[in-house]
């Protein structure tokens, strides 16, 4: 009796292992959350200074100074971009090699700053417009990853259109979780993305206008034909339904 009692907790531990293993490797792959970024990337063809910026959820006028990399930030294949100045990057290796010291803190009544970042056109105003039409069937949510944007249900080959004039920065499909993805930069301070297309019909360095036949929608990268539609503010995920028009 013992013997078979065991018999069942081990068979029922098996099946809550294998149940949870399934779940996970499940999850959906539609506009995965920012990797967390290392000490530096090595530039693989066919990415750009936006693409990695966005891979890592980070401003691309912040990596492009970071690095010394000025307009139009082009970058080449085997280069090492680094995700924190140099300075530190300069201390960083002086304080490996140094004795340690204890470190000092502020003086009373001289607490240490800090810096907010805003970009040059943080004022700008774009008036947003529908990348597609469809049901929206994931929203956004800054602490869930999958969900930086919103996922539009459609059908295969449906027109993906700009939502805002830009200049296309990235159109290829070298970012895990995105399928074919085309990256717009609309002025200094947005950037929208879209993600698991069919085609792309459009190529980097293009300018486009509101409502441009950009792609068509797809299921490359995802588990179903959908749009994943992004907008980022200064490099950070934000949602789109606050920039997009109500729906009729």
């Amino acid at each position: 009796m013992r013997l078979r009692w065991h018999k069942v907790v081990w068979l029922t531990l098996g099946v809550l292992v294998i149940s949870g293993c399934g779940h996970y490797g499940n999850f959906p792959a539609s506009g995965q959350s920012a990797a967390v970024a290392p000490a530096y990337h090595v530039v693989s063809r066919g990415e750009t200074l936006y693409s990695i910026a966005w891979q890592y959820g980070l401003d691309y006028h912040r990596v492009a100074k970071w690095n010394g990399i000025a307009p139009p930030y082009t970058i080449y294949p085997g280069q090492r971009i680094y995700f924190e100045p140099e300075n530190r990057r300069t201390a960083a290796r002086d304080s490996a090699s140094a004795p340690s010291a204890p470190a000092s803190s502020p003086r009373k009544g001289h607490a240490a700053r800090r810096v907010r970042h805003t970009s040059a056109g943080a004022d700008q105003r774009l008036t947003w417009h529908w990348p597609t039409r469809g049901r929206i069937v994931s929203g956004f949510s800054a602490q869930s990853p999958g969900k930086k944007g919103v996922d539009i249900e459609g059908k295969l080959g449906q027109p993906i259109y700009a939502a805002a004039p830009g200049k296309v920065v990235y159109s290829g499909s070298g970012l895990l979780g995105y399928g074919k993805l085309i990256i717009i930069k609309h002025n200094d301070t947005y950037l929208s993305a879209y993600a698991h297309n069919s085609d792309l019909l459009v190529k980097e360095d293009e300018e486009v206008k509101t409502g441009e036949h950009i792609a068509d929608m797809g299921d490359s990268g995802s588990d179903r034909v959908m749009l994943h539609f992004e907008i980022r503010r200064d490099g950070k995920p934000v949602d789109p339904l606050d920039y997009l028009p109500t729906q009729h």
